[in-house]
C-alpha cells in the first residue's frame, strides 16, 4: 500500500477543511531556525507610553492610584475601522447590497513597552481579561452592534502597526462569516444530538490525550485536529457556556493563566514567533438563542505565508502534525 504524502482534515465545527502535510513534515525544532522580522520601535517616540485624556477605562494591579500604576488602559482607536453613528440601513446598489460601517474601535494598551503577554504574570493577564470583558459589556447592548470581536496581533507579520503590546476590540452590525460557520455548525449538531459539539469534542479529546498542551481548573488548551496552522491552539472552557463576558472572577485568573501559559509556550519554544488569538464568543442578541454555542479564543502563530493554492481554495496547508506540536509544546516549560 502507497503511503500518502499528506492528509486532509475536517474541522468538527465549521467543516473547514485542512490538509496536514506528512510529505513536507517538519519537525518542531525546524520551526527555530526561521528568522523573525525585527520590530522594535523606539519608547521615546511610542504613543502608548503616556496616558491619553479620552481614556475610556483605566486598570492598576494595586487597584489605587489608577494613574501612578496603571497596567491596562483602553482608549478609542485614533483610525478607527467603525466608528458610531446611525445604526446601519442596508442599501441595494444593483445586485450589491451595502451599510454604513458603524460600530466601535478601542485598542487595549498593557503598560510595558517590551513584555508581552506571554512574559506577564497571572495577574497583569487578569487585568487585561477583565478590561476585555468590561468593554464587551460596555458595548452589547448598544442598539447597533451585532458582534464583538477581541483580537491581538502580536508581531509584524501578524499586522500589528506598533511593537508595543496592544489589543483591539472592533464592535460591528454583522456577524462575520468565520464565526458564523462555526455558529451553523454548532446549531445543527445541537438540533440533532440536543448537545453541545464543542463539549463533545472536549471530552473526546481528553480521552485521547493526543492534542492536550495544558489544562488547569476551568479550561482546557489543546492543538485542534484540524489545525489551520502550526503550533495553532485554542483555549476552551470547560463549563459550557457561549458568552466570554460571563465569566466568573475565577474563571477570569483560570483563562489568564491558560492564555499566559499558551503564549509564553510560544515564546520560550518558538522563540517568539508573531501571532494572533482572537475570541470567538456568541453574538450579542438574546442569550437563549445561542445556548448551543461554547466560546472559547484561538491561537494562529504566523509560521507560513498563504500562496495560490491556500488563497484559492480556502484550504490551508500545516507541515507539522497538530499531534506532534501538541507533544512539542507540552513539554516546554513557563
Amino acid at each position: 500500500m502507497i503511503k500518502s504524502i499528506s492528509e486532509l482534515r475536517q474541522d468538527l465545527v465549521s467543516g473547514d477543511w485542512v490538509v496536514i502535510a506528512t510529505g513536507r513534515a517538519k519537525r518542531p525544532d525546524e520551526f527555530l531556525k526561521r528568522k523573525r522580522v525585527p520590530f522594535n520601535q523606539l519608547k521615546a517616540s511610542c504613543p502608548f507610553e503616556k496616558l491619553h485624556a479620552d481614556a475610556l477605562s483605566l486598570y492598576s494591579l494595586d487597584g489605587a492610584r489608577q494613574k501612578e500604576n496603571w497596567w491596562v488602559e483602553v482608549i478609542p482607536n485614533k483610525y478607527p475601522a467603525f466608528s458610531k453613528g446611525i445604526c446601519s440601513v442596508f442599501h441595494h446598489r444593483g445586485p450589491y447590497q451595502w451599510t454604513d460601517g458603524v460600530g466601535f474601535h478601542e485598542v487595549v494598551i498593557t503598560r510595558d513597552h517590551v513584555r508581552s503577554i506571554g512574559e506577564m504574570s497571572d495577574e497583569e493577564v487578569e487585568l487585561l481579561a477583565r478590561s476585555y470583558q468590561d468593554r464587551y459589556v460596555a458595548l452589547k447592548d448598544d442598539e447597533c452592534v451585532e458582534y464583538i470581536s477581541i483580537f491581538h496581533n502580536h508581531g509584524r507579520q501578524s499586522g500589528a502597526t506598533l511593537s508595543h503590546p496592544h489589543s483591539q476590540i472592533i464592535a460591528i452590525p454583522v456577524i462575520p462569516p468565520d464565526l458564523g460557520r462555526s455558529l451553523r455548525g454548532s446549531v445543527e449538531y445541537f438540533h440533532g444530538h440536543k448537545a453541545c459539539i464543542h463539549c463533545f469534542e472536549l471530552r473526546y479529546e481528553l480521552r485521547a490525550k493526543e492534542r492536550i498542551i495544558y489544562a488547569n481548573d476551568h479550561f482546557l488548551v489543546l492543538a485542534p485536529y484540524a489545525s489551520k496552522t502550526a503550533f495553532e491552539m485554542r483555549i476552551f472552557p470547560k463549563r459550557h457556556g457561549p458568552h466570554f463576558e460571563l465569566m466568573s472572577p475565577q474563571e477570569r485568573l483560570s483563562f489568564a493563566n491558560a492564555l499566559r501559559v499558551s503564549l509564553g509556550k510560544l515564546f520560550k519554544g518558538l522563540k517568539n514567533p508573531d501571532y494572533n488569538f482572537f475570541l470567538h464568543t456568541a453574538p450579542t442578541a438574546d442569550s437563549q438563542e445561542f445556548e448551543h454555542y461554547h466560546w472559547h479564543l484561538e491561537i494562529l502563530p504566523k509560521t507560513a505565508i498563504w500562496a495560490g493554492f491556500e488563497i484559492g481554495t480556502g484550504i490551508e496547508i500545516s507541515t507539522i502534525a497538530p499531534e506532534s506540536a501538541a507533544e512539542f509544546l507540552k513539554k516546554i516549560k513557563v
